[in-house]
């Protein structure tokens, strides 16, 4: 497959990304639509996604969001729900306007954070076709709750520094992305550091850090409560030991969608995206797309 170099206007700047053309004289082809998870970037692993996509047969669209990677977009490192969310429908726009993709047949794929970002927007957008939200956030107090009272605590502090800061003009207070357990970061379990950091190749340069204002914000974030508004076919995708993600929530997206499909495995957070769990995981989808963008 081809791999292009793309950007694409969302509010007031451009959001960077690739987009994969596949293989074969099949046009118009469906196209699954690709953003990360919390303060990730595309090079973080989207590529093998995508790759498998356009493998068999399927364009693919992947995108980083603005204040973050190849985006434009200040102050950098900011997490904003709402921006994102309207990044992700400049991204579907986009899709949709590209020569040889057919604009009924657009899938969304998301991941951790994006996870439930993918089942807000498909909740508001009836043209799309299907969803993967893998090892989402689909509940803001059960993340929360996971991360333990004293890093809740930890992240209100720094958010309320972060956000007096910002009404007085002054530069993002940053915090840690992941950290070591008992550290202050977004995620700090045993395996968040080491897991995110794997997904980036060796030598990449990228930043653990992010605004703190973002963590006032996660614990009103649940996007399961849109799940029953998602007509599509949703495929919900958890691991039975994530304690980043707690699966509870995920469950009960897939079952309150009125097309949902559930898929669990023996993974924690960060398994579904490298190594035999990633092999069965792109293989579940791939046979979710192939049911549901023919």
């Amino acid at each position: 497959m081809a791999r292009e170099e793309i950007s694409f206007r969302s509010g007031d700047t451009e959001c960077a990304g690739w987009f994969y053309r596949p293989d074969g004289d099949a046009v118009p082809a469906a196209c699954v639509v690709l953003a990360h998870g919390f303060g990730a970037l595309k090079e973080a692993r989207l590529d093998a996604y995508a790759e498998r996509f356009a493998e068999a047969g399927h364009a693919a669209l992947v995108f980083d969001y603005r204040h973050f990677g190849g985006s434009g977009g200040e102050p950098r490192q900011l997490i904003d729900i709402s921006r994102q969310h309207d990044d992700w429908r400049a991204a579907i726009g986009h899709a949709r306007g590209v020569a040889g993709v057919d604009p009924e047949r657009i899938a969304l794929w998301g991941s951790s954070f994006s996870g439930g970002h993918v089942v807000v927007i498909a909740a508001g957008d009836p043209r799309v076709a299907a969803v993967i939200s893998q090892a989402p956030h689909q509940s803001g107090p059960s993340t929360l709750w996971g991360a333990g009272i004293a890093n809740m605590l930890r992240l209100g502090v720094a958010g309320i520094r972060d956000q007096l800061g910002a009404a007085l003009g002054r530069e993002p207070y940053l915090i840690p992305i992941v950290g070591p357990p008992g550290t202050l970061a977004a995620m700090n379990s045993p395996d968040a550091e080491p897991g995110y950091s794997a997904l980036y190749s060796p030598g990449f340069a990228w930043r653990n850090e992010f605004a703190a204002r973002a963590g006032l914000r996660l614990g009103l974030y649940s996007p399961v409560r849109k799940a029953r508004s998602v007509r599509c076919p949703l495929l919900v995708q958890v691991g039975t030991r994530d304690v980043v993600t707690p699966p509870e929530p995920a469950r009960r997206a897939a079952r309150k969608a009125p097309r949902g499909e559930l898929k669990e495995y023996d993974a924690g957070h960060f398994d579904v995206y490298v190594g035999e769990t990633f092999e069965l995981v792109v293989a579940d989808q791939l046979d979710f797309l192939a049911r549901h963008l023919s």
